[in-house]
């Protein structure tokens, strides 16, 4: 790579002309994220700019307020245990796929990864017309199975990334020394793509966290989630506590973005031990 000081002049102005592209394009992407967070703070109920003034209000009426706190509680509860089922079946089906060799194996692939690629709401009809006969609508378990289904494909993208650079020597080498397959994938395999798994759990929460679709079909008054009641919230009565909502939302999926990069860099350093 040529130094800095050693750039021609064309070069320095494609560099400027590059950097200011790419900034321009950031802003405008985050632009309309950046704009959200100075009113969740504003003192009048009108979401308009400029601020009348600094309050809390609206995140205290968020934690004080019973409906948006059970649609938290919903979220969380509906999030965590679709990830847990999506990440131990997306575990699995990585596992499957990366090991065995079959006809139809990418037939297979492209079945597991449908959900990210067929229309959410032709997804959230048919989840809705298979359910129903089921009297899993308006339900916990049918929409705990929805986003499983829509959680799972990128548990699938993520733990196969992570075996594609995975020694199956180790594996065998495990067995060969009397360990049960069980015992391989606990003490062996485990350990070491531990990055990718979590890294597809997070992906997995986050997607049924900010789910609204499915959850406006399939769930009933009881599962009403925060994005069906931010959804509700802003075609019924436009309230300055949905941008409280949105600011925490905000908050939440930059901490989930730091964690992915952070079990992202210690993969690549585990990767690098192992080679």
């Amino acid at each position: 790579m040529r130094s800095a000081h050693n750039r021609t002049t064309e070069e320095w102005i494609w560099l400027v002309v590059l950097w200011v592209s790419a900034c321009s394009v950031l802003f405008f992407l985050m632009a309309p994220i950046l704009a959200i967070i100075p009113l969740s703070f504003n003192e009048g109920q009108f979401l308009t700019y400029p601020l009348s003034g600094f309050s809390l209000r609206w995140y205290e009426d968020f934690f004080t307020d019973e409906s948006w706190l059970r649609a938290l509680k919903n979220s969380v509860i509906i999030g965590v245990a679709s990830t847990l089922l999506a990440t131990v079946l997306g575990t699995l089906a990585s596992l499957g796929l990366v090991k065995a060799n079959f006809r139809g194996k990418g037939f297979l692939m492209a079945v597991l990864l449908s959900p990210m690629i067929v229309p959410l709401v032709i997804t959230a009809v048919g989840f809705y017309l298979f359910f129903a006969p089921f009297g899993l609508t308006a339900s916990y378990t049918g929409l705990i199975l929805a986003h499983t289904a829509l959680a799972s494909p990128f548990v699938v993208i993520t733990v196969s990334a992570t075996l594609q650079g995975f020694d199956m020597n180790l594996a065998r080498a495990a067995a060969g020394l009397g360990a049960d397959p069980m015992t391989v994938f606990r003490r062996v395999m485990l350990p070491l793509i531990a990055p990718g798994v979590a890294s597809g759990a997070l992906f997995a929460f986050a997607t049924s966290f900010d789910e609204v679709v499915v959850v406006l079909l399939v769930a009933g008054p009881e599962q009403r989630t925060l994005p069906r009641e931010m959804f509700s919230g802003i075609r019924e009565n436009i309230s300055p506590t949905i941008t409280a909502v949105a600011t925490i939302l905000i908050v939440f999926s930059t901490v989930l973005l730091v964690s992915l990069e952070v079990l992202r860099r210690r993969n690549e350093r585990m990767r690098g031990l192992r080679g």
